[in-house]
């Protein structure tokens, strides 16, 4: 019985020291993990709409689902919102998301400018504010709920692009690397 206490506590101790020597998560480490995480989606998203012929904007694997287009216009409309509280960027002085029927090019262009709007969002970021407080519908999100949130909703966004792409016989990016 005494080995056996003697093996929990050696045990406990070997595993404090263990934990005491590990860096502790926190949020200056949250800054550069979120960042990372944006860079990468992004990129695979502005990818994917650029691998999609003009042609297949409007395509879509059932008639339930929604086109290529509107998920590209999707995930411009989420980030503009989002990224445009971090920033305080009025609705009115946002870009403006063209419909799904238009074309390649006034998809992308909305794309890249909801882009534009979290590069400054996520170059706000600093250990001391992730925590600071942004109306969003009808409640307050914190600046790394919304940061994070978007690179969650990106990434689901980015596996419907690579879905498609797949079914039209196109590598998704991810795929490439």
């Amino acid at each position: 019985m005494r080995k056996q206490v003697a093996c929990v506590v050696g045990g406990l101790l070997i595993s404090g020291v263990a934990l005491a020597q590990a860096p502790a998560p926190g949020p200056a480490g949250a800054v550069p993990e979120v960042q990372r995480s944006y860079a990468g989606v992004k990129e695979n998203i502005l990818k994917s709409a650029d691998k999609m012929p003009a042609g297949d904007y409007g395509y879509k694997p059932v008639a339930d689902v929604r086109t290529f287009a509107r998920v590209l216009n999707h995930i411009s409309e989420a980030q503009l919102r989002s990224c445009g509280a971090v920033n305080g960027t009025p609705a009115d002085k946002l870009a403006s998301v063209p419909p799904e029927t238009a074309d390649k090019a006034a998809i992308v262009t909305a794309l890249k400018a909801s882009f534009a709007e979290c590069d400054k969002a996520f170059a706000s970021l600093v250990p001391g504010n992730l925590q600071d407080l942004f109306p969003l519908g009808q409640g307050k999100r914190s600046r790394v709920g919304l940061v994070w949130g978007t690179v969650s909703h990106d990434n689901e966004q980015y596996a419907t692009l690579a879905l498609y792409l797949r079914l039209k016989g196109i590598a998704p990016p991810s795929s490439e690397k």
